[in-house]
């Protein structure tokens, strides 16, 4: 009997392939990994991981979306939140980073892996990843808005500079899985807010 989607069974086996898939992908790369390795890591014979993937082409679409779609979601919600500039920044980052610790080696395929899909695929997930920076790019907007950021700052580029920075941190967070993550998000977010000069403090008459 084919397996039934919606069966809770099957979704939390086939949750624990698209996780298998993401720590194969993230340490042989698309083309050195082989549906036979992602079901050795599951601990199940090569004919039975198709019940969940149909290729490999398609177990790394699956990753790459499991690895996106959680962390856009965030996104959303907190670009929708009425929190001032700075919570909203604070949050922003705090949910990039933590998607690494929590999704860890799917986002990391999804950012290095990814262009190896067909491009229907990618557009589908580049909607998601520009839909993520739009709404980055509006919180910086509203700081300006609020006068709480300069007027002079490009929003776009802010945007894009910030999602850099924490990917760049997030595949440490990856390698490194003792590394505090409360810590590496209060420096980026210290580092964003507040730059690399010394603070300058006005002297009471």
């Amino acid at each position: 009997m084919p397996a039934n989607p919606h069966n809770n069974r099957y979704e939390q086996q086939r949750q624990r392939a698209i996780r298998s898939a993401a720590t194969v992908f993230a340490e042989k790369g698309f083309y050195g990994a082989s549906t036979k390795d992602i079901a050795e890591h599951m601990g199940i014979k090569q004919g039975s991981l198709y019940y969940y993937f149909k290729s490999k082409e398609d177990a790394l679409g699956e990753v790459c979306r499991y690895g996106i779609e959680d962390y856009v979601d965030r996104m959303t919600s907190i670009a929708a939140s009425d929190q001032p500039f700075e919570s909203k920044l604070m949050a922003t980052v705090t949910s990039h980073l933590s998607s690494y610790r929590e999704k860890n080696e799917a986002l990391k395929v999804h950012n290095d892996e990814r262009l190896y899909l067909p491009e229907e695929k990618r557009a589908t997930l580049k909607e998601l990843g520009s839909s993520y920076r739009q709404q980055l790019e509006r919180i910086f907007e509203e700081g300006v808005e609020s006068g709480v950021v300069r007027k002079s700052l490009d929003c776009h580029f802010a945007a894009q500079a910030v999602i850099g920075m924490c990917n760049g941190w997030g595949d440490i967070i990856v390698r490194d899985p003792q590394l505090d993550l409360f810590d590496t998000i209060q420096k980026c977010t210290d580092m964003i807010l507040n730059g690399f000069r010394e603070r300058r403090t006005t002297e009471r008459q």
